[in-house]
């Protein structure tokens, strides 16, 4: 038997309850994801922090507010 057509599980990490969920089984409001590994969702604030500081980073080089 093959996995053909059958799609891989998604793991979110729950804002509310601080948990990893497999699948969405809570309001998307909660939800942070999906990820590929239950790892990754507990680490979701972290991948999170670790995104918008890039993002920050990228905008300060844009708006020439970079730190010299």
């Amino acid at each position: 038997m093959t996995d053909e057509g059958q799609s891989k599980p998604e793991y979110f990490y729950n804002t509310r309850t601080k948990m990893v969920e497999k699948g969405r089984l809570s309001s998307w409001e909660y939800l942070m994801g999906p990820y590929d590994t239950p790892e990754q969702a507990e680490n979701a604030i972290e991948i999170a922090r670790k995104r918008n500081a890039a993002w920050d980073d990228d905008d300060a080089k844009w708006t020439g507010e970079e730190d010299e």
